[in-house]
């Protein structure tokens, strides 16, 4: 699948896709919902508070008033929305949780509650499916939203969440770029000896069900003209699927260039828990949280991811 779009047609309706949304009283959000329902992609459990909820679907968005595949569950503050949205995913309810109008630190505190909460023993990380105009694949980008400054080890399971992610869309054998500057071992600049060891760490086994090379820069990650112009070569170079980058600030400035200046479509999704997580900025647009949605949908019925 080549598009944000192809992967949403290519969503089979079923029942049992259930999604619970965190503090629902968010404008873009129930956009978003709607347009999943006319579509006919899952169904929606809403925690927020029930009278200000209602009274917004009301005026903005009759098409959820009553819909057989929405349900209101009150929840008086931010913190007990997230707290009962967990716990719908914990209890088998709902198989992807998706964030509204509350703070991420708020929902994450839920999602990582010893009691109710959704961790695997696997690190969560941040990854964005991006549609970008003159490529004929989708680009993976990891981690631009979770982890601040990943070790070599983090890493190796961020590019594992990632190529789950990257799987269940249809990509068999994705190809993963660590970045860095430039595309080759240089003792000062730590990116290119983590980029080393994955790709080593790959080689034997530890890394699975992809194919790392690094370390790459980005032309000659994502550009065969690039690559060849350095004298990189083989099947890989210009090739990537997945780009890992160093850090949350290179890869949010990478994230939100794709968005501003390449008016790249995009979807994320959290990985890594008990089930897909939707944790998009409130900045994003409804069409962002309906292709996250659809990402964490698609993740969702994956055997080999959860």
């Amino acid at each position: 699948m080549t598009t944000l779009t192809q992967i949403m047609e290519e969503i089979t309706v079923d029942k049992n896709n259930a999604v619970a949304v965190a503090a629902a009283a968010d404008t873009e959000v129930l956009e978003a919902v709607s347009m999943a329902l006319e579509r006919k992609l899952a169904s929606f459990r809403l925690y927020d508070d029930e009278a200000k909820l209602k009274r917004m679907i009301q005026k903005e968005f009759p098409l959820l008033d009553g819909h057989p595949d929405v349900s209101i569950h009150h929840a008086g503050t931010n913190a007990l929305a997230a707290k009962e949205a967990v716990k719908s995913v914990y209890m088998n309810d709902s198989n992807v949780l998706m964030k509204g109008h509350i703070p991420t630190a708020m929902l994450m505190k839920a999602v990582l509650s010893p009691e109710y909460g959704l961790r695997t023993g696997s690190i969560l990380s941040h990854v964005a499916a991006f549609e970008i105009e003159g490529f004929e694949r989708l680009i993976f980008v990891t981690d631009a939203g979770m982890n601040i400054n990943p070790d070599l080890q983090q890493k190796a399971q961020i590019i594992q969440n990632a190529v789950h992610i990257a799987r269940s869309t249809g990509v068999e054998m994705p190809v993963v770029a660590p970045l860095a500057a430039v595309e080759v071992v240089n003792p000062a600049m730590q990116a290119t000896l983590d980029a080393a060891a994955l790709t080593a760490m790959n080689r034997r086994g530890q890394i699975t069900d992809c194919i790392v090379d690094g370390p790459l820069a980005l032309d000659n990650a994502i550009s065969i003209a690039a690559a060849q112009h350095k004298g990189l070569s083989g099947d890989t170079a210009g090739k990537a699927d997945i780009l890992l980058v160093p850090s949350i600030e290179s890869g949010n400035i990478l994230y939100k260039s794709l968005v501003y200046f390449a008016r790249a479509k995009v979807g994320g999704v959290i990985a890594g828990a008990k089930a897909p997580i939707v944790l998009t900025s409130r900045a994003d647009s409804a069409e962002t949280k309906l292709f996250s949605l659809v990402l964490a949908l698609r993740s969702a019925k994956s055997n080999e991811t959860y």
